[in-house]
């Protein structure tokens, strides 16, 4: 981090964990090959096809969803007189730069079980940005840098471990 950044977010988790994903695309399409092989021929038990399908399908979705997900949010100086910049970088490793006036909703969810939060950062061209999961912020952070933005926070709706928000 150079001299004179603001770390707003900071995912505990940074990596794609791609081997372990890879590692379940690849046995289920192997798998889904055997008993395509096997249920060649007319059976009822085609079922078991379709799912393992669909579960490789869901799985490639998540990924595609996943890659795109906040993990560091900071403040960039700018240049000589120019307007500081806010830094998103992504767990792909994509890097956004946007005006943190163009910021219109920072929403913290806070969870009930860890001391972990997420991030829902929403700007006026109506995207919206993810956040992989942190520790908490201070919302004043936000609210300085965002001045236009309206920063709020909230318990997550489920308290149990393992039922996302």
């Amino acid at each position: 981090m150079a001299a004179g950044e603001d770390l707003l977010w900071d995912a505990d988790d940074k990596s794609m964990q791609m081997v372990p994903r890879l590692r379940r695309i690849g046995v289920t399409a192997g798998f889904l090959g055997f008993l395509g092989l096997m249920l060649w021929t007319d059976s009822d038990a085609t079922w078991v096809f379709y799912a393992g399908a669909v579960y490789l399908i869901g799985e490639i979705a998540y990924w595609a969803w996943d890659r795109r997900r906040l993990v560091e949010a900071r403040i960039v100086p700018g240049e000589v007189d120019g307007a500081a910049r806010l830094c998103l970088r992504h767990v792909g490793g994509r890097i956004t730069e946007l005006d943190p006036h163009h910021v219109a909703r920072v929403l913290l969810i806070h969870d009930n079980v860890h001391d972990l939060a997420k991030l829902r950062l929403s700007l006026h061209g109506r995207q919206l940005f993810f956040g992989r999961p942190a520790r908490p912020p201070a919302s004043s952070a936000w609210r300085r840098i965002c001045p236009k933005a309206e920063v709020s926070g909230r318990a997550a709706q489920w308290g149990m471990p393992g039922i996302p928000d």
